[in-house]
């Protein structure tokens, strides 16, 4: 039995996985803010599946958590979450500290991406592109992650595409990740709601011509993405994941036909069939804490 975790900025999702590979309990907490408040978190979520398995956190095969941020996997050490108010936190050695066990510890993204490798029971390689608050991706090969010689594979959303283009969070200019993510439909969309995406997709249904040319942006700019992946590492499938995803069909269906309009023009994208090779995460699956509890051994 493997458990993993994954640590979100307001909940933190714990699963035990057996050794098929299959979900056999599952339990969401409240995720803390700070330091100490993270690490009682992941504290609580390994007592509670203990408790629903019966086993001591040393019964466990493995323990994996992902959580945001810049991950040393080597080191457990996890740098500028700052949706979880975390500057530097040996998060590894202080879990083992208390648990009794070593835990495995890996960015969220490329959790999530081990995770829907498997679920979807895919082989080769694959990209998962995270569309949240922010843009990355997690790429697997053959089954095991692929972090790049520093860990920053897969940072696609910090690819400055459009030098006049917004400020990015990580001082670039017109980043990808200002156009095609959560943050980026919010800048560019004032409003009330707390799920900005929701609205202007709204808007843009009942045919403001602004909230339609943001969707229009944004649906290039995760096209952009999928063929960025494909034309650097031509993984042979990229799976949609994150908050984004769950506008579902009318949001793969917007990239779709980007992605065709591309294929018109160019015999040559039209050879790499990209629309072909695109699909999203299965609604309502915890790929992220799957992922992590893989991560305890990949």
């Amino acid at each position: 039995m493997r458990l993993g975790i994954d640590i979100g900025g307001t909940k933190t999702d714990a699963v035990a996985v057996d050794e098929l590979g299959a979900l056999t309990q599952r339990v969401r907490l409240v995720t803390g803010f700070g330091h100490d408040a993270v690490v009682e978190t992941a504290v609580a979520a390994v007592s509670r599946i203990g408790e629903l398995t019966g086993l001591a956190p040393g019964g466990f095969q493995s323990i994996g958590i992902g959580v945001p941020g810049m991950v040393d996997t080597a080191s457990g050490q996890v740098a500028h979450a700052v949706n979880l108010g975390l500057e530097q936190l040996e998060l590894g050695g202080m879990l083992a500290g208390r648990l009794g066990v070593g835990v495995r510890v890996e960015n969220d993204v490329k959790a999530a991406a081990l995770g829907a490798y498997h679920l979807l029971g895919l082989t080769g390689t694959m990209a998962f592109l995270n569309l949240g608050t922010g843009m990355a991706a997690g790429i697997v090969v053959d089954g095991r992650l692929w972090r790049g010689s520093t860990g920053i594979a897969g940072e696609i959303g910090h690819l400055p595409v459009d030098p006049q283009g917004a400020l990015c969070a990580c001082g670039q200019r017109g980043c990808l990740e200002t156009v095609a993510s959560g943050s980026g439909v919010a800048r560019q969309w004032p409003t009330d709601d707390p799920l900005p995406v929701r609205a202007v997709f709204a808007a843009a249904a009942d045919g403001d011509p602004v909230a339609r040319a943001i969707t229009a942006r944004l649906a290039a700019g995760i096209a952009s993405a999928v063929r960025i992946l494909v034309l650097t590492v031509d993984v042979g499938t990229v799976v949609i994941g994150g908050g984004l995803s769950h506008l579902g069909e009318r949001l793969l269906g917007d990239v779709h036909e980007v992605l065709h309009d591309w294929e018109r023009t160019s015999p040559f994208l039209a050879s790499l069939d990209l629309p072909g090779r695109v699909r999203l995460v299965p609604e309502g699956t915890p790929v992220a804490a799957l992922g992590a509890a893989l991560v305890g051994e990949n």
